[in-house]
């Protein structure tokens, strides 16, 4: 056989079994009778493609496998065809002895919604990235030099009777983080400076579950070093927040606090959005509620991260989310939080 020949020759077999596949792609396959029906036709020992593999016989042995290849191609293709066809017949036929009719239309399921406490994490994060925060997170199980000593909190110190604490058995120096502190004193140990970050995440205190306190609950922590870091910086920082979190008619008030790993240290409260500042279980019947922690960072805590005290000072905060979203959006009771009530996580749909 010529080369025009053989040219010829593949371009007629290329073209009918192009041809085969729309026709078989083209069938109307409807019930099992047709199933079979369509077995024998195309599969069978006298079906199509059993007589066009019966070509090769016209073949020239030296071109047997360019042609072998194009017709075995086209019975895979068949096969595959009829064992899909057969899959979906299966798979009606056990819904139907389940008692399933695959003919109506599905169930509309209900669209989920964000968790508060996410909703208003981003949230924070977002308006002290506006500030230039950048996040910074670290490993919930810690070892007692990042949680406490080196905060300031050697193993005599009273302050650590100020945080209940849940210990790791097999080791008593691992402890569930009881602060997100730890992740100050990491990012400070790599000694890039200047720094500003704030730290999200989840901590853990041993402590008695009520509509005020759960033994586990979301914090986020700021920290600021730089040179000529001062208190009037941090103040402008959290009043920036706090408009930005509540807006503009939220009274702010600072009182005096301590904390052994800023000095000086205070705490800040805003007025009760709850029950506008007129005395409710929340805000202990003051019309104040305190939302967070801070003061300047104490220059044992920069000593023992290897920063010169005398060159760089800094501040720090700290603040429950919870403590956030309960006052953004009137939640009188901390458990509901993680009770995973569905009527409780419904109504912020709309906070999407």
């Amino acid at each position: 056989m010529c080369a025009l020949d053989y040219l010829c020759l593949m371009d007629q077999l290329i073209k009918e079994l192009n041809q085969y596949k729309s026709e078989i792609a083209a069938e109307k396959v409807t019930d099992k009778i047709t199933l079979e029906a369509f077995r024998i036709k195309y599969l069978g020992t006298k079906g199509l493609v059993k007589s066009s593999m019966a070509l090769m016989k016209t073949v020239d042995a030296d071109k047997k496998r360019e042609a072998g290849q194009l017709l075995n191609e086209f019975k895979v293709f068949v096969e595959t065809f009829f064992e899909n066809l057969k899959t979906t017949f299966d798979t009606d036929n056990n819904n139907q002895q389940k008692g399933l009719d695959t003919t109506l239309p599905g169930y509309i399921l209900p669209k989920g919604g964000r968790h508060p406490i996410g909703l208003v994490q981003d949230d924070i994060l977002e308006i002290f990235g506006r500030l230039g925060f950048a996040v910074a997170e670290g490993p919930e199980i810690e070892d007692d030099w990042h949680n406490f000593t080196a905060l300031n909190l050697p193993d005599d110190h009273p302050a650590r009777d100020m945080q209940d604490t849940f210990y790791i058995n097999k080791n008593p120096d691992w402890l569930l983080r009881t602060h997100t502190s730890s992740v100050q004193i990491r990012e400070m140990e790599k000694g890039i400076l200047p720094l500003r970050i704030v730290c999200p995440g989840r901590v853990y205190r041993n402590e008695t579950i009520s509509a005020r306190a759960h033994c586990f609950f979301n914090q986020v922590e700021g920290l600021y070093i730089d040179e000529k870091v001062s208190f009037a910086d941090l103040k402008q920082t959290l009043y920036f927040f706090v408009k930005e979190m509540f807006g503009d008619d939220v009274k702010v008030r600072f009182r005096p606090s301590y904390f052994p790993f800023t000095e000086p240290s205070a705490e800040m409260d805003i007025s009760c959005l709850i029950c506008k500042g007129k005395g409710c279980n929340v805000c202990k019947k003051t019309g104040w509620v305190e939302i967070l922690g801070c003061g300047m960072v104490h220059p044992n805590v920069l000593a023992n991260c290897n920063i010169d005290a005398e060159k760089y000072s800094g501040f720090a905060f700290g603040l429950g989310v919870e403590r956030i979203t309960m006052l953004k959006y009137g939640v009188k009771d901390l458990r509901l939080f993680s009770e995973n009530d569905i009527r409780f996580l419904q109504q912020f749909k709309s906070a999407l």
